[in-house]
């Protein structure tokens, strides 16, 4: 009996995931099952099922295809896993000695401007080189700061959970996967004894190019990728000390001792703005984009400093939420997760790219069934991702506290006060209210509001409202 009884492979966009199941279906007794527990799919966009699991079947009983991948006779089978897909298997997967562990990384950079080129192009995959389409990407700091983001908080949960279970993977690096020396070593990890003579050449390698000639804005990538201090960029586990705060999301003021840490609640914007607002400058001129060196050097430059964070009532925050990302269908929207709400969910909310007028009675009961679901979601039983636009408020500042916490939590509605005050003591003496934070659209909190919201609401997010001492909205 071997080693393993199964294998995952972790990867993520882009990072030559194709590639590598190509060659590990090379091998007569492997088995590689494409993205099993993808949200919108069951291994492959175009199959209707995973080893006879329908996603039907999946998404009521994750563990059944588990159980199917481990029953497989003949072959030692796995399957690739990303980031956002169905959380619900983690434990059971990484707990398990007997499952194989292949982490496949890749250059960030690399593998964001490889996306960025693959969005333009709508091409994923590339088998016949006169088929390639060409195209450059457009460096955007921010995207790429999340993009790393996601990337790191991942590997890094990976490497914890590895490290505390006593687990050994078996690291392939993207350009690992030219080596047909690795992929045979890498076979024989995974317990078998067929070698390959050469390696799968039906895919091709899309953009070959440097990064200079890939990247529209190259110049700008230099300097944004400077600004950001990252190091040892060839491995996302190392990039810098783990932590659970999102960093890379505070914003301090131009010059004003201030530090906004954001729990995500749609009023970001309205906080920035009188951020920015107290040293005369746009928002750009703020601070951002810190990765904890820069942030403790901020913090050395600047004695006396002040950070805080902003807080909403739960019904305030999930309504906002709900109508910016679910209902809305431009800039910032959720995109697919608003398809899944719809077809899978059944939320009664307009198609895609469908932003005219519904019935406050039909919006009404899409956001109910809005609280449905996150009820679902931050219980751990749905396979869409939680966002920390509609994660608990203690949950986001609890990660705080993994590096520092803000020195006020400020209730929206108290806003007036206490952010003023803030500002008066690092200096400013008229500093002037925050904007007011606008109304939600299609309709307002106020036009749907109910009883039987309130107590959605409270059965979603008790620990909130305990922690926080909310009460009722109204």
């Amino acid at each position: 009996m071997g080693s393993f009884d199964y294998f995952v492979v972790f990867a993520e966009m882009r990072t030559g995931s194709n590639f590598l199941e190509a060659n590990l279906n090379a091998f007569p007794g492997l088995a590689c099952l494409g993205e099993a527990f993808n949200p919108h799919f069951v291994g492959y966009p175009n199959k209707a099922d995973c080893l006879g699991i329908t996603l039907p079947q999946r998404e009521a009983d994750p563990l059944a295809l588990i159980r199917a991948v481990k029953g497989t006779e003949g072959v030692l089978s796995g399957f690739r896993f990303f980031h956002d897909h169905d959380p619900r298997i983690l434990d059971q997967v990484l707990n398990d000695p007997r499952c194989a562990k292949i982490i496949l990384t890749r250059n960030p950079v690399d593998s964001y401007v490889s996306w960025k080129i693959a969005q333009a192009t709508g091409q994923w995959k590339l088998t016949d080189v006169r088929r390639r389409k060409d195209a450059q990407a457009e460096f955007d700091a921010g995207e790429f700061t999340r993009h790393m983001e996601q990337l790191q908080g991942f590997q890094v949960f990976l490497l914890n959970a590895l490290q505390t279970t006593g687990q050994t993977p078996f690291y392939v690096a993207y350009e690992d996967l030219q080596d047909v020396a690795v992929m045979n070593g890498l076979a024989r990890w995974l317990g078998q004894v067929d070698q390959l003579d050469r390696l799968d050449d039906k895919l091709k390698v899309q953009n070959p190019a440097p990064l200079s000639e890939k990247v529209e804005n190259f110049d700008q990538m230099e300097q944004a990728l400077a600004r950001l201090d990252r190091f040892n960029l060839t491995r996302t586990p190392n990039f810098e000390p783990r932590r659970g705060a999102n960093v890379p999301g505070y914003v301090a003021g131009a010059q004003t001792r201030l530090m906004y840490m954001p729990v995500r609640g749609e009023i970001d914007d309205q906080v920035m703005e009188w951020l920015a607002a107290l040293d005369g400058g746009p928002v750009e001129a703020l601070e951002t984009q810190f990765t904890q060196k820069r942030l403790r050097q901020w913090k050395r430059r600047n004695k006396g400093h002040r950070s805080f964070a902003v807080i909403r009532h739960p019904v305030a925050r999930a309504h906002s939420v709900f109508c910016n990302r679910i209902v809305w269908t431009g800039k910032g929207s959720f995109g697919e997760i608003r398809r899944i709400l719809r077809n899978r969910h059944k939320l009664p909310i307009p198609g895609r790219n469908d932003d005219s007028p519904y019935p406050l009675e039909q919006h009404r009961e899409a956001f109910k069934m809005f609280l449905d679901f996150l009820k679902a979601n931050l219980a751990g039983q749905t396979s869409i991702r939680i966002d920390q636009t509609w994660a608990t408020q203690s949950a986001v500042i609890e990660g705080m506290a993994g590096f520092a916490l803000p020195d006020m939590i400020v209730r929206e509605d108290e806003m007036g006060a206490y952010l003023p005050a803030l500002a008066q003591q690092v200096g400013h003496g008229d500093p002037g209210d925050p904007p007011a934070i606008p109304e939600d659209r299609p309709f307002a909190l106020a036009d749907v509001y109910d009883d039987e919201i309130e107590a959605k609401t409270q059965d979603v997010y008790q620990r909130d409202y305990l922690m926080f001492g909310y009460g009722s909205w109204k």
